[in-house]
């Protein structure tokens, strides 16, 4: 039962990111821009036919709060995602000096994918680290050796 509910909470968190990333893409149109600013010319052009009204203006005020609550969201999502996905590739090139074709294009994988990523990335960089030093530790303890005998 657990595992249906993670299964169905991944597919979730995967359609979020997925719409998230289409909706952000669209709104960092031009297009987009026009339409935003058309519709703005629209209102103040029927301004006189509703004689200034309240509810003129709460219709624009309205729409623009809403728009802009929601933006919000997909913003941050977007900025999260771009923000997990550029740690992951500097962590790569840190661990390995040399860049992996498999990393482009990680900014467009859900938050539970990057995160996973990052995980596997962090323990092959541990496995690297540790090689290291067991490495320079048998060198050193073998000129160590040398020298006291």
């Amino acid at each position: 039962m657990r595992q249906g509910h993670q299964e169905s909470e991944r597919r979730h968190r995967r359609l979020f990111a997925s719409i998230a990333n289409k909706a952000s893409q669209g709104a960092g149109r031009a297009s987009t821009f026009v339409l935003a600013c058309a519709v703005i010319v629209i209102w103040a052009v029927t301004g006189p036919l509703f004689r200034f009204s309240d509810t003129w203006q709460l219709v624009i005020n309205t729409g623009t709060t809403i728009v802009t609550f929601l933006m919000v969201f997909l913003i941050q999502n977007s900025q999260n995602r771009d923000s997990a996905a550029i740690q992951v590739k500097l962590d790569e090139l840190i661990r390995t000096g040399i860049v992996q074709n498999s990393f482009v294009g990680i900014e467009h994988l859900s938050a539970d994918e990057l995160e996973d990523l990052r995980a596997r990335c962090e323990e092959r960089a541990k496995a690297v680290a540790k090689d290291v030093v067991e490495r320079s530790t048998g060198t050193a303890l073998r000129g160590w050796k040398a020298a006291t005998e």
